[in-house]
């Protein structure tokens, strides 16, 4: 070999280690909001779970009904406030996804799952008359936004918006990552997920579908799928996990808005992709209230991806996804 050429292959090592050891760590960062952990990884020259945890807290502040200084505590309150930016946005993306449902996702079911006592405030012994009593002030459309205020047809009407919340607050972490220039991460809240860029082994990101066993410890680490995405998002909704046994019948922490009943159908889970992880998280939601037909019906409506898995009537599961679910897993 010539000597040149040596000399260029040595230049090109040293430049490739060069880079190489100037190139930012992953770092991880784990913790505990919306009363679920949070565990999130990133490529970036230093640690930021200080900024991670301020604009969680700012979430919280504003749409945990847990927090008795929230904006949405106000408003379950009749208290005269006016609603940040932030719980606008959300309400809004709300009610367009309780539209394109017919009512499925609503967040004004708050009194019906804190009855049936999976809610944020105590439940008591439900019977058809308290279901009856209730229902008048469940209806997404007895909740309105007028001139930058929320208008309550019901006094007695009470918001959660816990089925969105932890997807909006991994959408606003990938804001704060994306203001700060990180390129390459993984945000997941409570199972819901928004990845972007490559992981450390310059891959997309791999997140894993669990497979749905009875779990209320959420201790069950089998996986039913593994999925790859990197500039999308990611949540799902199950009834796997959060339930209970009441005179031999297994209720649903999933209510029904118009029924008032915990769902009793053969859909077990729902994972949704889409842009947005907010988006994502009520969609799965919605169909884990009306189950896998008509929910395979909305996600073409809605050009969502979807991956459902129920249960036949044998009791053995089987798993349904739309067509362009598959390319996640390659």
């Amino acid at each position: 070999m010539k000597p040149w050429k040596i000399i260029f292959l040595i230049f090109l090592v040293v430049a490739s280690v060069m880079v190489i050891a100037n190139e930012p760590p992953y770092l991880n960062n784990k913790g505990y909001i919306f009363g679920t952990y949070y565990n999130i990884s990133y490529k970036h020259k230093e640690d930021v779970q200080n900024k991670i945890e301020e604009c969680l807290r700012t979430v919280d502040k504003s749409l945990s009904p847990f927090n008795k200084q929230s904006v949405i505590t106000a408003i379950n309150n009749n208290t005269d406030i006016t609603p940040d930016s932030l719980f606008t946005h959300v309400f809004l993306l709300a009610q367009d996804i309780s539209s394109k449902t017919d009512g499925a996702f609503d967040i004004t079911v708050a009194p019906l799952v804190n009855a049936w006592g999976f809610g944020f405030k105590e439940g008591y012994r439900v019977d058809s008359t308290t279901v009856d009593s209730l229902k008048q002030y469940i209806g997404y459309k007895n909740v309105t936004l007028k001139d930058g205020n929320i208008i309550k047809k019901h006094a007695q009407t009470m918001l959660d918006c816990s089925a969105i919340a932890k997807g909006y607050g991994c959408d606003r972490v990938a804001q704060l990552f994306n203001s700060l220039g990180i390129e390459n991460y993984m945000i997941e809240i409570g199972g819901e997920v928004v990845a972007k860029g490559k992981n450390n082994k310059s891959m997309p990101w791999s997140i894993g579908i669990n497979k749905p066993t009875e779990d209320k410890e959420g201790t069950n680490t089998q996986l039913q799928e593994i999925l790859h995405i990197s500039g999308k998002s990611l949540a799902t909704s199950g009834n796997y996990r959060n339930f209970r046994y009441e005179n031999g019948r297994k209720l649903s922490h999933t209510i029904d808005p118009k029924s008032g009943y915990p769902v009793e159908h053969n859909l077990l889970s729902a994972t949704v992709i889409a842009d947005n992880c907010a988006t994502a998280d009520a969609f799965a939601t919605s169909f884990m209230v009306m189950g896998l037909e008509r929910a395979i019906e909305v996600c073409k409506e809605n050009n969502l991806e979807a991956y459902f898995i129920y249960s036949n009537e044998d009791g053995s599961i089987a798993v349904h996804e739309t067509e362009g679910m598959k390319r996640y897993h390659k």
